[in-house]
């Protein structure tokens, strides 16, 4: 079965090594696109990252540098790995709203740029702010999805309840013909992710970032059996496995484990669709891509 991985990091940043030694891999092109090819999985989306400021504090789209400078002509990343321009919101002032649109624009007339990123707690700024409805209208132009990271931060700096699931219903219900995507399932608000998911036709699911590091997938089970069993419950409140997308959040977990720990908590008739098809529907440029 081919995989998509609709959420990973693919960055050159100190923490991204540390954490993936931790996981069993390295933080390089080479062993990521070994392990692709092992496990069969033919295309992944990276979350653009960075600081998102140019010298003089204005926004500037995150992107890729794992493999060097992202360089759009030409593309100088692998040509399976896609990625979302990230936003940094706090960036963003009503003097430099303009350009900063203009250069995601930029971005999002190249091929491999297939959506957005979105940073709330990261960034103290409501997804409802107006300060992002630009973006939102952009990615309509373009008709390409919106991720948002939703649920627990990595930094104890980041503000929660600006991440937290319900904060999307409103711009979903705003913006109804743009698709979000709540990374992380919304972890560990999943009840209400799940609410949101089920409102609105446009508000989807990844499964990035429910575990980290290196383990076994018996060991995850056995230990985590209570918080997998939840998942499942809420999974099945859906009823709707086309808005679920397996991603994996690399390189914060060992690849190979964590397609095992998916595997098991994704009915196996539905394997096509979290693994793969979703992915590519969603994210629909990915097809002139050749993934």
């Amino acid at each position: 079965m081919k995989i998509i991985d609709s959420h990973i990091h693919f960055a050159n940043r100190e923490g991204f090594y540390r954490a993936a030694q931790a996981a069993g891999h390295e933080n390089t092109v080479e062993h990521l696109l070994d392990v692709f090819e092992k496990e069969n999985i033919v295309g992944a989306i990276a979350m653009g990252s960075g600081s998102g400021r140019d010298d003089k504090g204005e926004c500037l789209p995150m992107t890729l540098d794992l493999a060097g400078t992202l360089s759009l002509e030409p593309y100088n990343q692998p040509g399976n790995i896609a990625y979302c321009c990230g936003l940094t919101s706090s960036a963003l002032t009503p003097e430099n709203t303009r350009r900063a649109v203009e250069r995601f624009e930029e971005h999002l007339r190249h091929p491999n740029c297939v959506g957005l990123k979105l940073y709330p707690g990261y960034n103290h700024i409501y997804l409802s702010d107006p300060v992002h409805y630009p973006f939102y209208e952009l990615a309509q132009q373009y008709q390409v999805p919106v991720v948002i990271h939703t649920g627990d931060t990595a930094t104890s700096t980041a503000l929660v309840k600006y991440s937290h699931p319900l904060t999307v219903d409103e711009v979903a219900v705003a913006f109804p013909k743009v698709n979000f995507v709540m990374a992380h399932y919304g972890n560990p608000w999943i009840v209400d992710a799940t609410e949101v998911a089920k409102k609105n036709p446009n508000v989807f699911l990844d499964l990035s970032g429910l575990a980290e590091g290196n383990f076994t997938a018996d060991w995850f089970w056995e230990t985590y059996s209570g918080y997998l069993q939840h998942l499942q419950t809420w999974l099945t409140y859906l009823g709707d496995y086309n808005k679920v997308l397996y991603g994996s959040d690399w390189p914060l977990v060992n690849i190979p484990t964590y397609l095992e720990i998916i595997r098991r908590l994704i009915p196996s008739q539905h394997h096509e669709r979290v693994f793969y098809q979703n992915a590519k529907e969603l994210f629909s440029r990915l097809e002139a891509l050749g993934i």
